[in-house]
């Protein structure tokens, strides 16, 4: 199984926002995700930095470029980038992470 995990940069006094936006999820963007192979994904916090910890688990069939253009992701984005790190195009900043150790 293959696992990926990057981090995201929150502004800082933005983690209650950022935890109450994701409590209400859209349902469109979840069915999104599952539908295009993202699995097991899990964002921790980091409060001393702000730094978001991003873990999922693709499967197979995982399409993240798809993801990335779909009209659904890019209005979470733009729903999202007053309180994060973002790019030019509304996408969050990431930092791919490297595994140095996997214990299963």
């Amino acid at each position: 199984m293959q696992r990926y995990a990057f981090k995201m940069f929150l502004n800082p006094g933005e983690s209650h926002e950022y935890r109450r936006r994701h409590d209400a999820i859209w349902p469109e963007l979840q069915a999104l995700l599952r539908e295009s192979g993202v699995r097991n994904y899990s964002i921790f916090l980091d409060p001393d930095t702000n730094t978001l910890f991003a873990y999922l688990e693709p499967a197979d069939d995982y399409r993240m470029d798809e993801v990335a253009k779909h009209p659904v992701m890019r209005r979470w984005w733009a729903y999202m980038k007053d309180i994060m790190a973002a790019n030019p195009d509304g996408s969050p900043v990431t930092t791919p992470l490297i595994e140095m150790f996997h214990l299963e």
